[in-house]
């Protein structure tokens, strides 16, 4: 695929599917990425290099930044890591009795998240680093986001909770999806009013936290990531979502190897990108919304198949033309 003069794809990607992809907190330089191929890799987007990677015994799913010089990641090996950059050395912090689906750092309440499939979140005090609690779920955790100080936790069974971190005794919402298939991916508006859920069925609803009638009257939900082919239309599971901190505009990624912006509160869509190689498995927008990193990465939503694409990252420099409300 060419080389547009605002895209460009970082060299030295993993070796196997990308898992997830994170920008570090206050700059468009350094974005963290976990795979498969059991690595958590820094790269320096400016400069096109990878600065640093470590491992994990076995597939890595999920990996956030605490702040800039400290990671957090987790995965098949059911264990939470930290990495320090700077020391260049690793922490096992804690771990889950099944995989580590999920890991996010709060910021308002100091304190890293991880959702998981043994049906739990816990919570990790980066100061020591230590277990600062373990909470359960209905179902295995698919995916989580953090809004502020409070937790959006979506699990199997189309189940969505709302917590909230500076008191885990009890749970403040819950909630059935609106969407009648899978949750894919929770991500919390940055105004902190709502969130937007994707489903593995061509979907995306937004919601909005407060219980209150007359704001729930404004939650609706639409098809995405659907292409007719012949008179047929193909559906596409919706796998990534994020937002621009500053528009409260947000992209979602498919497995129909697209990429779309949307302006949630106009009910608008603002943009298509050209079509990626295979499935966008992450997406991730820097602090500004200046820079979106993509991952273009085979999800084997038809198992093997012959000559998959490689999987990639590319970092894509995005206009206000693209991602401002019209």
């Amino acid at each position: 695929m060419p080389e547009t003069p605002n895209e460009f794809k970082l060299s030295n990607p993993p070796e196997d599917g990308v898992s997830a992809v994170k920008f570090s907190p206050g700059s468009t330089q350094f974005l963290l990425v976990s795979s498969w191929d059991c690595t958590v890799r820094l790269y320096d987007v400016v400069s096109n290099s990878m600065r640093m990677k470590y491992t994990h015994e076995m597939p890595v799913l999920d990996c956030c930044f605490q702040d800039a010089v400290h990671s957090y990641s987790g995965g098949l090996d059911n264990t939470l890591k930290m990495f320090d950059f700077n020391t260049t050395s690793e922490t096992n912090v804690g771990s889950h009795d099944a995989p580590v689906r999920c890991v996010e750092f709060c910021h308002d309440a100091n304190v890293v998240v991880t959702g998981s499939w043994d049906s739990t979140v816990k919570l990790w005090d980066p100061r020591t680093p230590c277990n600062a609690g373990s909470f359960s779920q209905p179902d295995k955790v698919y995916t989580l986001s953090v809004c502020g100080d409070k937790l959006i936790v979506g699990t199997a069974g189309r189940r969505v909770l709302l917590w909230d971190l500076r008191n885990m005794g009890y749970v403040q919402q819950r909630r059935e999806s609106s969407l009648k298939y899978q949750t894919r991916c929770i991500r919390s508006f940055p105004n902190k009013q709502g969130y937007v859920l994707s489903s593995i069925e061509g979907r995306v609803a937004v919601e909005y936290l407060d219980p209150g009638p007359e704001v729930q009257k404004k939650k609706y939900a639409f098809k995405c990531h659907r292409i007719k082919e012949d008179g047929v239309e193909h559906i596409y599971p919706v796998n990534a979502i994020a937002f621009h901190s500053r528009y409260n505009t947000f992209a979602t990624g498919g497995s129909d190897g697209f990429v779309n912006i949307w302006d949630g509160f106009n009910k608008k869509r603002l943009c298509q990108f050209h079509r990626y190689p295979t499935s966008i498995a992450s997406l991730a927008f820097n602090h500004d919304g200046s820079v979106l990193a993509i991952a273009s990465s085979y999800m084997y939503e038809n198992d093997e198949i012959q000559d998959a694409p490689e999987d990639s990252i590319f970092i894509r420099h995005v206009s206000d033309q693209e991602t401002k409300p019209k």
